[in-house]
């Protein structure tokens, strides 16, 4: 058997998640003995494999259809789905647009927005996803290991990559449940 196959991905949120990972600095190289890290927003390949993937990670909140599409490729492709960040676990920052209607926010950004001209519209195309109310990830597709934290630290996502690279689910307390 080969070593385990890893995914990760981002959904609405800064990205934070994934500069965090990569301050696991040269412990990476250690990561990369125990799994095979096959698409991630930081390689060239952007999805899970077809075949399927032992882990998948996702970062961020779900705001929008392309998101939910995400969600779901991740979620059916992969046997251990890791929500990384507070955004994935509780909805986090993008969650306080809750507080208005979809229409306020497009509105905001792109009308009246302190950066956009006289001529600023809301886009309206076909092509575009449609936007929705936040989620967090556990509102659209079952999770198993939840990694709290924005971002969470370092420490604790090599310690979630290597436990799940060696085939256990993480605990996540005491220590290994902190972020700064």
């Amino acid at each position: 058997m080969g070593k385990p196959k890893i995914s990760s991905d981002w959904l609405a949120g800064c990205a934070g998640c994934h500069m965090s990972l990569l301050d696991i600095d040269e412990r990476l190289a250690t990561v990369l003995e125990l799994a095979d890290l096959r698409s991630s927003p930081i390689t060239d390949l952007k999805e899970p494999d077809e075949t399927g993937v032992d882990v998948g990670v996702l970062e961020g909140g779900i705001n929008n259809s392309a998101n939910e599409e995400v969600a779901l490729r991740m979620r059916s492709r992969c046997k251990t789905l890791v929500a990384l960040g507070d955004c994935a676990v509780f909805g986090g920052v993008p969650a306080m647009r809750n507080f208005f209607t979809i229409e306020e926010s497009l509105k905001r950004a792109y009308v009246e927005a302190e950066s956009v001209d006289e001529s600023g519209k809301i886009p309206d195309d076909p092509e575009l996803a449609v936007p929705m109310k936040v989620h967090a990830l556990q509102d659209i597709v079952p999770v198993d290991v939840y990694v709290p934290g924005c971002p969470p630290d370092a420490d604790t996502i090599f310690y979630v990559l290597a436990e799940l690279a060696q085939g256990r689910i993480p605990e996540l307390k005491g220590d290994k449940l902190h972020w700064h």
